[in-house]
């Protein structure tokens, strides 16, 4: 072979050897050309945020989900809120930048200081809120002194806003700032220190729907702490919003039926246990508690009698006086003690050992049948089948009506009543139950307690023919976009321990209570729609034998609570109420005009409604 004639392989290696030696000088060409870039053209910057150490994560607050009414009228809502704030690394000297800072906004110091102490430790390069929700004056100050207030920012974030001031404040609750024990539970996944939670109502129960989801953004800062550029960005999502059950409309109704008024209103559709209206007086306003109630506010609101942070409608007890005779009805028709012909004379007394058990109305009612025992509210018929039943039989019937339980309503903090039994008082007591004390219960005194939340239920239940639901004030969970997260069902909890036979001519009697001409309520008949009802006049203390008591000129605290007790209209309910007035003593003048006039309005828009869907 000739040794000088062409080698393909060796042609082949060479053409390999200096493609790969132009691959790798392209490369190392890049290489410098992007070093060029780092140290030339960005040399200066990335110094600078290496010598300030001035890139940092911002967390972005989210909205939380809005609250509208049953017809999608909005309720709660949020709006921006100026939020004052500082970055500890940033402020150099902490305590002379925050009082430059209290001097210009006219802000205590030591108030301002409070806020960095509660944030605790591991705050140094974390935003700490000084003040929230300043006013705009405020705003300007800070902004026009802004170079002299090192490591002082204000950020503009949502913070709630409940519309309506006052408005089922019960129900909707308030938000408060969360702690640090809270923050390292677990707990709160979403929530940084300075956020608020759900502290009541609505607003704690439904807390992980409302609640957001963070965002966050890359910034670069400069040695003072001011943002200098945005260099990424994720944006935050909003909570959930919720759909209530409540009526917007039927609810200032009943609130402004209840002013200067002590005591709480509840309507619930019979069909579904849907909560229509859920007011308690005195109420307060939510957005005081906004960036945390005053010390003034709250010792205003703890102190007075009246209890406006209590939710009566499910955390007051009342004994139920003679709403209760509906229970004792059951029990005696069920037991077959009486029935709807057995006659009971009443004198306007009962005399049972020793004592002597007097009726509401001072000469008596004569002769009286269980319907007629109702529509007049006799209390010595009711002593007579109560004694019959006896006190354990009472309680078995009552707890079968929802009482002496809580309702399951998803709200905290509801009370579950009291429905006596003799085992009950001998273990608390260690006293053997009386006979006397039986009579006292059928009437629905004695240790009797219920709330008006319960009362609701039931009478919801007899008017829709024996069906307890438990109350819904929550129908579905959605997003912003509208799309259904959850749908909360109507939820059967049981039934009323009476069959039909039973059920009717109770349900007969409640009818002639207001559209009878000798009952107790046929002051607030309507002309369009019957009323099925009962009122109660609960004592609110014990008159003891031989004491003369001056009922006309009695103190406001000792009179007796008025009660009242529906459902319209009464052959196919669409609405049930339950009235409690403390110390409005005759459920007939004060507590039956309350629901009278909510049925009448409701009846109208409902009425409306159907005809517009026709």
């Amino acid at each position: 072979m000739n040794p000088f004639s062409k080698n393909p392989d060796r042609d082949w290696i060479k053409q390999r050897l200096i493609g790969a030696s132009v691959c790798i000088l392209f490369v190392f060409a890049l290489l410098f050309l992007r070093l060029i870039y780092l140290q030339v053209i960005k040399g200066e910057e990335y110094r600078r945020l290496s010598e300030k150490n001035a890139v940092r994560l911002k967390s972005i607050k989210s909205s939380r989900g809005l609250i509208f009414d049953r017809n999608k009228k909005l309720m709660v809502d949020n709006r921006p809120s100026f939020n004052l704030k500082i970055v500890l690394e940033d402020a150099g000297e902490v305590k002379n930048t925050v009082e430059k800072v209290a001097q210009l906004i006219r802000v205590p110091f030591l108030e301002l200081m409070d806020s960095i102490a509660r944030a605790g430790k591991g705050t140094f390069y974390k935003p700490i809120i000084l003040k929230s929700d300043i006013s705009r004056d405020q705003l300007a100050i800070v902004e026009a002194h802004k170079f002299d207030l090192p490591g002082i920012h204000v950020d503009i974030e949502p913070t709630r806003h409940y519309i309506y001031k006052k408005t089922a404040a019960h129900l909707l609750g308030y938000l408060g700032q969360i702690n640090t024990q809270e923050l390292k539970s677990g707990r709160y996944p979403n929530v940084k220190t300075g956020d608020s939670i759900g502290r009541y109502g609505i607003e704690k129960s439904f807390e992980k729907y409302l609640q957001g989801k963070r965002g966050g953004r890359q910034i670069e800062v400069d040695a003072n702490g001011r943002t200098i550029k945005v260099l990424r960005t994720i944006e935050p999502v909003a909570g959930l919003d919720l759909d209530l059950t409540l009526d917007l409309d039927l609810q200032k109704t009943a609130e402004k039926l209840l002013e200067n008024k002590d005591g709480a209103v509840v309507a619930i559709d019979p069909d579904n246990g849907d909560v229509l209206v859920m007011a308690s007086s005195p109420s307060f306003d939510q957005n005081d508690f906004i960036g945390g109630i005053s010390q003034k506010k709250w010792d205003v609101l703890i102190s007075d009698p009246g209890k406006p942070m209590s939710n009566k409608a499910i955390q007051a007890e009342y004994p139920p006086a003679s709403t209760y005779k509906i229970i004792t009805s059951f029990a005696a028709l069920e037991e077959k003690h009486i029935d709807i012909n057995t006659s009971v004379f009443c004198p306007g007394f009962f005399k049972y050992g020793n004592r002597v058990y007097k009726c509401w109305k001072k000469y008596g009612h004569g002769e009286m049948d269980i319907t007629d025992g109702l529509i007049q509210s006799c209390d010595v018929f009711y002593y007579q089948a109560g004694e019959k039943v006896g006190v354990d039989a009472l309680a078995q019937y009552a707890m079968g009506c929802g009482l002496g339980k809580r309702t399951g309503i998803m709200l905290g903090n509801e009370r579950k009543g009291l429905i006596p039994t003799s085992a009950w008082k001998k273990k608390r007591y260690n006293e053997s139950w009386q006979g006397g004390e039986t009579l006292s219960v059928a009437i629905g005194q004695g240790y009797n307690l219920v709330t008006p939340l319960q009362m609701a239920v039931l009478i919801a239940a007899v008017g829709n023919g024996g069906t307890l639901y438990r109350p819904r004030i929550v129908k579905t969970i959605e997003n912003t976009h509208g799309k259904i997260v959850k749908k909360i069902e109507p939820e059967i909890t049981g039934g009323l321990p009476a069959s039909k036979e039973t059920l009717d001519i109770v349900r007969n009697a409640l009818l002639q209570v207001v559209q009878g001409k000798r009952g107790t309520a046929r002051g607030i008949r309507l002309k369009d729609v019957e009323i099925a009802g009962k009122t109660g006049t609960a004592q609110v203390f014990s008159v003891k034998k031989g004491e003369k008591i001056d009922f006309k000129n009695l103190e406001y605290s000792l009179r007796d609570h008025a009660w009242f007790v529906c459902y319209a209209p009464a052959k196919n309910p669409v609405i049930a109420i339950s009235v409690m007035i403390e110390h409005g003593e005759h459920g007939s003048s004060t507590a039956a005009p309350v629901a009278g006039a909510l049925i009448k309005q409701y009846m109208q828009n409902f009425l409306t409604k159907e005809i517009l869907a026709e």
